[in-house]
């Protein structure tokens, strides 16, 4: 047995949408019928560094499966996450961050947080991380951590996020795992008004990391 339940979206919500119901629909059937046309005239929505020459380029052959889309571009995700934003409304609210304790608060507008994400890449490459580094982040839900992701991607260093909660033992497996030489971490972290020893396991679990040998504490 089975019932159809269709739950209206409340009207202060839809009329907040950035497309009606006929838009989708026109695009949903332009993505099926023109596909090429229909991406290509989405990827004009993010900066490109270098723009594309091929929307897409497929194979499907038994022996040559290739799949390769916007051929030739080069863009940059930290940018486009941030650096557009700070251009066109660098005051309008990028992080809304809470703490711990709902009454430690804090807002971060775009224009702050180009600063503090060009701020945290330069300290990297400051201690030798390039592209193509991994680099491990064992943080608190901070908006630090968030800092130190986008600094990765800004710099083409890959980021491994490690669960704050983990042992020091879990940690040290996964930093061996994608063979990072470099980890991100803060003193301790709250989570349920219980103290985490970040620092401290951190330590602990680069007893066995002989190949990670530099350690950022914000």
């Amino acid at each position: 047995m089975s019932e159809k339940l269709i739950y209206p979206v409340p009207e202060a919500i839809s009329k907040t949408a950035n497309i009606d119901d006929a838009t989708y629909q026109r695009l949903y059937r332009q993505s099926l019928d023109d596909p090429e046309g229909f991406w290509a005239e989405q990827a004009q929505r993010i900066d490109w560094i270098e723009p594309w020459q091929t929307v897409k380029e497929t194979s499907f052959q038994r022996n040559d499966v290739s799949i390769k889309w916007f051929k030739g571009g080069r863009l940059n995700v930290s940018a486009n996450c941030i650096d557009r934003h700070a251009t066109k409304t660098p005051n309008r609210t990028a992080i809304i961050w809470e703490g711990d304790d709902p009454a430690v608060d804090k807002s971060v507008s775009y224009a702050e947080l180009k600063k503090l994400v060009c701020q945290m890449a330069n300290v990297l490459k400051k201690h030798g991380v390039k592209k193509g580094d991994r680099v491990t982040i064992y943080m608190p839900m901070v908006p630090e951590a968030a800092y130190a992701m986008l600094a990765c991607t800004r710099i083409g260093a890959i980021h491994s996020v490690v669960f704050g909660g983990f042992s020091p033992d879990s940690l040290a497996n996964r930093i061996i795992d994608c063979k990072s030489s470099f980890l991100i971490t803060a003193d301790e972290g709250v989570r349920g008004e219980r103290i985490i020893p970040l620092k401290a396991n951190a330590d602990k679990a680069l007893e066995r990391c002989p190949d990670c040998n530099t350690v950022l504490v914000v």
